[in-house]
């Protein structure tokens, strides 16, 4: 049998982060909390690898009220202090400061656009940018799309939100096909379009 291509980022050793190829990564995501679980987890990451966030996820879903962001901006100080004395998650004071302020600023965004998805897919016209990779060395870490979602972001107060954490989120949520040429998820989906 012969076995699947997969993106050559991918640890095959590591069955769960398959799976978040196979199943998650690149996939158009247009529903709000969805996008703003990514954001809260792609600005955990900050300086760490995507697989030790992957790992504590599920302790993110439930410490952040399954990352309902109406929820999740009315944490209080106290609330703070409880979220990093656990274990499960990446206890950065500033990471999770900034998951609750970002949380707020998310809320501005949904009342002014209608929605978050509304508003993040305008920084590709409301279609997926696909990108030609064949070797990991092909892949960027950021890109005229990501500096601008990034630049605009800030200037909607968001914190931890770096044109390198927006490429990975727009990786992450479909916005940027960048499944390499020969990887069978490409292809899949790009016939999702």
């Amino acid at each position: 049998m012969k076995q699947k291509v997969r993106c050559p980022w991918v640890d095959f050793g590591k069955p769960d982060y398959v799976a978040y190829h196979d199943e998650e990564w690149g996939v158009p995501v247009h529903d709000d909390r969805r996008i703003f679980e990514f954001l809260v987890l792609e600005s955990a990451q900050a300086g760490l690898s995507w697989y030790t966030i992957l790992r504590r996820r599920d302790n993110y879903r439930r410490l952040f009220d399954n990352f309902d962001p109406l929820r999740v901006a009315r944490f209080d100080d106290a609330k703070i202090e409880e979220l990093l004395r656990n274990p499960g998650i990446i206890r950065n004071r500033a990471k999770v400061r900034a998951a609750v302020n970002n949380a707020r600023r998310f809320l501005e965004i949904q009342e002014h656009f209608g929605s978050f998805a509304a508003y993040i897919w305008r920084f590709v016209d409301g279609r997926p940018l696909v990108n030609e990779l064949r070797t990991l060395a092909d892949y960027p870490a950021t890109s005229p799309e990501s500096d601008a979602l990034s630049r605009d972001l800030k200037q909607r107060g968001f914190q931890f939100i770096g044109p390198t954490i927006c490429y990975a989120h727009m990786q992450a949520t479909g916005l940027v096909n960048d499944h390499s040429l020969d990887c069978f998820r490409r292809r899949e989906i790009i016939a999702s379009y």
